[in-house]
């Protein structure tokens, strides 16, 4: 068995796996950050863990972590996840004083990338992407046949490329992140009311403003992703997110508005990923593998 663990600003959610990656058990909990008792927190996530784990007569084999914020690959060190109010955090060590097994920790959006590239929308890709649109933006990159951990080992943040320097401002404290243009938030704060999917309903109903809105945001994540394919001529981009639930009145103009802005012959596929909010828990299972 493996088990994966993914650790959320709001909820952290656990399942087990077989051998084939079958879920062998789920279980979601809520969870409060708070940096003055970081330790705690894993505590109690150990604690969780515990209770899936309970009564098993197949041996865990490895648990793998993700978080939504950056991690030393090879340390296990959460460095910084400021939704979960975890910096320098040791998660690994903390883990494995535990469980006598291997424990692997990435970022929540390289292992949803890992996931897609093993089992789902990225399988047989060398070199692809995973982007998932939600509140923020976030990726995971697989460069030559391996997840991407960056140069001086800080991985990557396809959110904060820029767009358009000094316009929006971003949580990070810059501006014109790729985030503020293309999340699925955009779309609601810009349309003033309602979520992303109101927005994409009252278009399809022939709302002209809301239309037009929708346009705009397929002409931003385009220019985005085309930047993308044009730097690394990718074998595949799979998006990820809420967002996709508009099936192909989200996909069919965003490839033609990437198409138009690719610099090669041919350009690469957008397509829907495959495992929504289960990736990370299934990511992070996989990792080490």
């Amino acid at each position: 068995m493996r088990l994966g663990i993914d650790i959320g600003g709001t909820f952290v959610k656990m399942a087990l796996y077989d051998a084939e990656f079958r879920v062998i058990a789920k279980s979601s909990e809520t969870f409060v950050a708070d940096a003055a008792q970081q330790v705690l927190a894993v505590k109690r996530i150990i604690r969780q863990a515990d209770n899936i784990l309970e009564n098993r007569d197949t041996p865990l084999r490895a648990i793998g972590i993700c978080v939504p914020g950056s991690v030393n690959v090879a340390t296990g060190v959460v460095i910084d996840a400021h939704n979960l109010d975890f910096h320098n955090l040791p998660l690994k060590d903390l883990f494995e004083m535990h469980y006598p097994v291997p424990v692997y920790i990435a970022n929540d959006a390289d292992a949803a990338a890992v996931a897609e590239w093993k089992l789902g929308a990225l399988q047989g890709c060398a070199y692809a992407m995973l982007i998932t649109l939600g509140t923020g933006l976030g990726g995971g990159l697989i460069l030559d046949g391996k997840l991407y951990t960056g140069g001086r080992g800080n991985g990557s943040e396809p959110g904060h490329m820029l767009l358009r320097a000094g316009d929006r401002a971003c949580s990070c404290g810059n501006s014109g992140c790729a985030e503020t243009y293309c999340a699925a938030t955009r779309l609601s704060r810009d349309g003033n009311t309602g979520t992303a999917k109101e927005v994409f309903e009252r278009a399809a109903e022939g709302d002209t403003t809301a239309q037009a809105l929708l346009d705009a945001y397929i002409d931003d994540l385009g220019s985005y992703l085309a930047t993308l394919v044009n730097l690394l001529d990718l074998q595949r981009i799979a998006i990820g997110g809420g967002v996709c639930h508009a099936g192909e009145r989200l996909f069919a103009p965003l490839q033609k508005n990437v198409e138009s802005k690719c610099f090669f012959p041919t350009c690469t596929p957008i397509v829907r990923a495959h495992f929504g909010n289960d990736a990370g828990t299934l990511g992070a299972a996989l990792l080490g593998l």
